[in-house]
């Protein structure tokens, strides 16, 4: 576990490693904190009408938890944990409030990585695409939901359900087996965008939640290899998906390196992304 408890190039914070020491070392307080440092980009409809100035929608493309944290403290120098008001909160999304969280656990040697699946706590008959911590305890691996408030009463957000949130294996076995119908997979249930729901977003969320399990903590409109924007999957993806999940479900440290190494889900040095909700689409060289 060790691997999980040092950081990836993505959860570093570099020079703002002192300022993270104010935070405790304990996962609640991690959780709180994470929870008022990023402002969800749509969530609560468009950012302008709760102040933001509309050039600030560019903060959701902040991919490095060094950049993510200096944009906060240029906004407010106060550490993670202190009170924040909403415009000095960085404009992001669940991916961006997780690897915060991922990033301090880190930082205090916690084992913790990011999990890419989808929630059906979001709205009522839906599982939306979502992104949560992953943290070990003495008793195992427990999901952690850093984006939902601390009033939150449905279930204990430290302790998130496995049938609650369902992280890219599970949610991609359960369609294909006709226990979960694809079409209430979504990225939101009036974003009527054919490659944004169902399979074809199943298969992007397993790829993207390879990728996190092997700490490349990836923003969820990145694409490359084998991912696309098809609309349908092909029977060689849909095979190669069946494959990719089951080896995850055993989820042995060893076969998910081996299978991350294949040249369809490997992260290359150079990505494309398409930034919502514009759509733009950019060639992006990692670091």
């Amino acid at each position: 576990m060790d691997w999980y408890a040092r950081h990836s190039r993505f959860s570093d914070p570099g020079t703002l490693t002192p300022w993270l020491d104010a935070v405790p070392r304990d996962l609640a307080a991690m959780r709180e904190a994470a929870s008022h440092l990023v402002f969800h980009f749509w969530a609560q409809g468009d950012i302008t009408k709760h102040g933001f100035p509309a050039a600030r929608r560019e903060e959701i493309d902040l991919r490095y938890a060094a950049d993510l944290f200096a944009r906060l403290r240029e906004l407010d120098p106060a550490p993670p944990g202190e009170p924040r008001a909403t415009l000095d909160r960085v404009v992001g999304c669940c991916r961006d409030f997780t690897l915060l969280l991922v990033s301090m656990a880190r930082h205090h040697g916690i084992p913790a990585r990011v999990r890419v699946g989808f929630a059906n706590y979001l709205v009522p008959g839906w599982y939306l695409d979502h992104v949560v911590a992953e943290v070990r305890s003495a008793d195992g691996w427990h999901l952690v939901d850093p984006q939902l408030p601390a009033d939150f009463r449905e279930f204990d957000v430290l302790d998130v359900p496995r049938d609650r949130f369902l992280v890219g294996a599970d949610a991609w076995t359960a369609a294909r087996a006709g226990d979960l119908d694809p079409a209430r997979l979504a990225v939101a249930p009036d974003l009527e965008v054919p490659f944004l729901r169902g399979l074809p977003y199943a298969w992007h969320n397993l790829v993207l939640d390879l990728a996190a399990l092997n700490k490349h903590e990836m923003l969820l409109w990145d694409l490359w290899g084998a991912l696309n924007d098809d609309a349908v999957l092909s029977a060689a993806t849909l095979a190669r998906a069946d494959e990719l999940a089951e080896l995850m479900t055993d989820a042995d440290p060893g076969r998910l390196r081996a299978a991350f190494e294949a040249d369809d889900v490997r992260v290359p040095p150079v990505v494309r992304s398409v930034s919502p909700p514009e759509q733009r689409l950019v060639e992006v060289v990692l670091r």
